[in-house]
């Protein structure tokens, strides 16, 4: 099992890890212990990389970060979640080498989320079928995903290690394997959307196959030449979805496979209920005003069915991880609310070893070196981010913080 210099605490007089001091994530030493999260850019069109794609990761480099993370980067076409997603492969590798570089030339890390969309990819603006455990009908595309077949899976298995491959090749530190939010992997350990009879449905060590065997396929094929890292739902956030009890058995397997050198820990369904994961605000007007008109009134009216609200708090998901983090020695990186400084020391001072931000981050780019000037001068340091969650629906036109950046970052066309 790999591990950070900092594993698993083993006991009172374990020194609390330094938020802003170097620490190790597998065979990589990073500056510091806050990763920017994944969160989906939106400037990639025709599914390669952008100068904007570029800006959008040199900005939180720029701005303290000790790695930032590649959103959604599909394993193979029909994996994407819409048709100008970038796909690694080798058409891809030049702009992906432009773009480690330039985080490099910031003495940031980056990671590569890899994955496969499953039941949310949409299938009409790909041109190919999406696929899922079971036949499952996606509301949002109205479109039926097909059962993935034993050769589908074995196919999407190897697409996962390809990937990998194509990452180191391209430049990045790390890979964080996408095991969340019911994509593909995620779909097969959902009770209620795996309904398979076969070796890979029913009880959780079937359903667990693909998520095990796509990190164990990763592991072997990049060894420790760089970080593997995964993104694991903790809980689906529905009904009959997978909860923490299963959840940490899938976690405890994959520390026992020694196939990732930590996790990320999540929650929610892009499928089924994304909101549960963000909390905060639920913008329903501005993801409506991004739908052509003959759909618009119908988001307004009926959006606020799928775009549940949740309340906001610090550290909104902590209250799962420490469940993980008392039965794990596996490091863990905690995502989820992590807005001030303060936050994340406290989630040091609980044992984790790396906090992930996302939306303060996207406010301001440069609040790690914010933490550190305020530090210094004996300040604590409030994010500006306020979680209205207005930022989510400009992942159609380039994801920002419109109270920051109204107007989109130009995503030169190729």
């Amino acid at each position: 099992m790999s591990t950070t210099d900092s594993a698993r605490p083993s006991g009172d007089q374990d020194p609390v890890p330094d938020l802003l001091a170097p620490a190790r994530l597998g065979p990589l030493t990073l500056r510091n212990r806050v990763i920017k999260a994944a969160t989906f850019e939106g400037v990639t069109p025709g599914a390669l990389v952008s100068d904007a794609l570029i800006e959008y990761h040199r900005r939180p480099a720029a701005g303290g970060v000790g790695m930032t993370t590649v959103a959604y980067c599909a394993v193979s076409p029909e994996g994407r979640t819409e048709r100008d997603q970038i796909h690694l492969r080798p058409e891809a590798v030049p702009g992906l080498r432009r773009l480690t570089d330039t985080v490099h030339a910031q003495g940031a890390a980056v990671s590569a989320q890899i994955g496969h969309a499953g039941p949310v990819a949409d299938p009409v603006s790909n041109g190919l079928p999406a696929l899922a455990p079971s036949r499952f009908l996606n509301k949002g595309s109205l479109r039926f995903a097909r059962a993935a077949t034993k050769d589908d899976i074995a196919r999407i298995t190897r697409a996962h290690a390809r990937a990998a491959r194509i990452a180191i090749e391209a430049g990045f530190d790390a890979v964080e394997i996408h095991l969340g939010h019911n994509y593909f992997a995620s779909s097969f350990l959902s009770p209620r959307l795996n309904r398979r009879k076969d070796e890979y449905g029913g009880p959780l060590a079937a359903r667990a196959k693909v998520a095990r065997g796509v990190a164990r396929a990763v592991r072997d094929e990049v060894g420790d030449a760089i970080a593997v890292t995964a993104k694991l739902n903790m809980d689906d956030g529905v009904p009959g979805g997978i909860w923490l009890d299963e959840s940490l058995r899938t976690a405890a397997w994959l520390e026992e496979d020694g196939s990732v050198d930590a996790l990320e820990l999540t929650a929610g369904s892009s499928l089924l209920n994304p909101m549960y994961l963000f909390r905060g605000g639920a913008p329903v007007r501005e993801f409506a005003a991004t739908f052509p008109r003959p759909q618009r009134l119908g988001v307004r009216l009926m959006g606020k069915k799928f775009i549940r609200a949740y309340p906001y708090q610090e550290a909104y998901l902590l209250a799962s991880a420490r469940q993980f983090r008392a039965a794990l020695r596996l490091p863990l990186i905690l995502l989820g609310g992590i807005s001030d400084r303060r936050t994340a020391e406290s989630a040091m001072a609980e044992g984790f070893e790396f906090v992930a931000m996302g939306r303060a981050l996207l406010r301001e780019p440069d609040l790690v070196n914010r933490f550190a000037d305020d530090l210094a001068a004996g300040r604590a340091t409030h994010s500006l981010c306020v979680h209205c969650n207005r930022c989510m629906p400009t992942i159609y036109s380039g994801t920002r913080c419109v109270l920051v950046d109204p107007e989109p970052l130009k995503a030169p066309s190729r």
